[in-house]
């Protein structure tokens, strides 16, 4: 039976192929013996824990904090966002302690964020232009904090300079990864490639291609919630740290999605995508001022 017919009718018109047909072996999204929770901890929203479910703040389209001295200044360009709605209780696993998964309507989403990174600077340093220059690509999930903070978790980030990659890993505890990459444009249609190379699993890639449609005037409340995410958390030296991050109003594009063969989100312990995402989205980038890390009064988990 091909993929396709076993992911449902919607699934043959959408222009991705996943993992299980490229030999990516997946990682289960909840440990072995946590599937149940632990005594005395409870179930909302699917995700088991002990501690209260935190009133989110509202999604602003602009940033509710601005960054004071900032740690890095970075622009994100040319990027492509792709996600999928999944169960709650799919990615509770894969969190950082003291946070849950953030929900709209229901759902988590599983996103594939593919763009250029340019001219990375510390501490307000002017940008280098080639080492903190590169493509990148994220599997990221969406969470929240005790203190009602929204933000992302990321899950794999395959980018194509070794040394930021080995300064991520080592100096912030990021799923950093080394890979071959490029990001092609041409006319409306820009084509964004990967295959990794180390730590692994090698060769798992990504080539996803897109068409940048017209500029959207009044994102929804899912775009919004997609992409309006000012912080980052992230396991850090065995608690949970909090990364904020200051751009302007993101300028979003409808896009089709052309192409998308990729095995990242399988290789980073999430199940294939189910089928064609539920939001395509192109932004020509925004400068990026990061904060500095502050750990998170979190919610108690197992």
């Amino acid at each position: 039976m091909r993929r396709a017919d076993r992911l449902g009718p919607h699934a043959r018109d959408s222009p991705c192929r996943f993992a299980a047909s490229r030999g990516i072996r997946q990682v289960p999204a909840v440990p072995p013996g946590n599937e149940g929770g632990t005594p005395g901890s409870r179930s909302v929203g699917g995700l088991w824990h002990s501690g209260a479910v935190p009133q989110p703040a509202s999604v602003t389209p602009d940033a509710p904090h601005p960054v004071g001295v900032p740690l890095l200044t970075q622009q994100w360009l040319d990027l492509c966002f792709v996600h999928w709605a999944v169960a709650p209780e799919t990615v509770a696993g894969l969190l950082p302690p003291g946070t849950v998964a953030d929900v709209h309507d229901g759902s988590t989403y599983v996103g594939l964020v593919a763009f250029r990174m340019h001219r990375v600077g510390w501490l307000g340093l002017p940008g280098v232009p080639y080492l903190g220059s590169f493509p990148e690509t994220n599997v990221r999930l969406y969470s929240v904090d005790g203190h009602g903070r929204r933000g992302v978790v990321f899950r794999s980030m395959d980018a194509a300079r070794l040394i930021p990659v080995v300064m991520g890993r080592v100096g912030f505890r990021l799923p950093y990864l080394w890979s071959r990459m490029r990001v092609r444009a041409d006319g409306d249609t820009v084509t964004y490639t990967s295959s990794r190379r180390w730590p692994g699993p090698r060769g798992a890639s990504s080539r996803i291609v897109v068409r940048r449609g017209e500029r959207i005037g009044e994102p929804t409340e899912l775009e919004h919630f997609l992409t309006a995410r000012w912080g980052m958390h992230n396991a850090f030296f065995g608690g949970a740290a909090y990364l904020t991050n200051e751009h302007p109003r993101w300028p979003l594009h409808r896009a089709e999605l052309l192409t998308c063969e990729e095995d990242l989100v399988a290789a980073a312990g999430l199940p294939a995508p189910p089928g064609a995402p539920v939001s395509v989205l192109y932004s020509p980038g925004v400068p990026v001022r990061l904060g500095r890390p502050a750990r998170p009064a979190g919610i108690p988990t197992p």
